[in-house]
């Protein structure tokens, strides 16, 4: 049997326009307690990875694939509709709208059901159609396999975004889609509650 893993919390996709596209994830539930983390696609489509601890890291560079690697302190703090980033190189202060119709909708679905891996295989064929991009379901690196429940969903109505100390430019859609892993995150900003389930190949520890 493969090992099985799951995270509950929170993933954030914010775009600019200088084309700078990071994907937060903000985890209240995890085998690695409650942590944040943040992938970055640069213009050039360097791949990047923020995590708080070495253990998160290998984990997280494991299952997805980046270009570089970096540990660093990652503060993220979530509210009912502000999200602020602090990581390093990164900084993030974003706003979100109301729940969106696609949220609505998910959220009628029964939470044990929308997360529950036999589902989430179901639906993939209808995900990208919702959201173009997006999957619930795939493989992941070292042999794994992923699925994505996402339970609700509201729109980032505006952010200042910094990299490096300068302004990364204004909020903008998530073009070309990331490229860590199998999904992208949907094209217009947005942040989901999700349940990331990873099953691990027979070898796993």
């Amino acid at each position: 049997m493969g090992s099985r893993w799951t995270f509950d919390g929170h993933i954030a996709g914010i775009g600019t326009t200088s084309g700078l596209r990071a994907v937060v994830g903000i985890w209240q539930d995890s085998p690695f307690g409650s942590f944040s983390d943040v992938m970055v696609q640069q213009p050039s489509g360097h791949r990047l990875l923020l995590a708080p601890t070495s253990e998160v890291a290998g984990f997280i560079a494991a299952t997805y694939a980046f270009d570089e690697v970096r540990v660093l302190d990652v503060a993220a703090s979530l509210t009912e509709h502000t999200l602020t980033v602090d990581a390093g190189l990164l900084a993030i202060g974003a706003i979100s709208g109301a729940r969106t119709f696609l949220g609505s909708a998910l959220r009628a679905v029964p939470r044990r059901l929308a997360v529950h891996p036999r589902w989430l295989a179901a639906v993939n064929p209808f995900a990208a159609l919702a959201a173009p991009g997006a999957r619930t379901y795939g493989t992941a690196g070292s042999g794994r396999t992923e699925f994505y429940g996402v339970t609700d969903l509201h729109h980032v109505t505006s952010a200042v975004v910094r990299w490096n100390g300068a302004d990364a430019g204004e909020l903008a859609p998530i073009r070309p889609p990331v490229t860590f892993g199998f999904s992208s995150v949907p094209p217009r900003p947005s942040i989901a509650r999700v349940r990331t389930t990873i099953i691990g190949a027979s070898n796993d520890e």
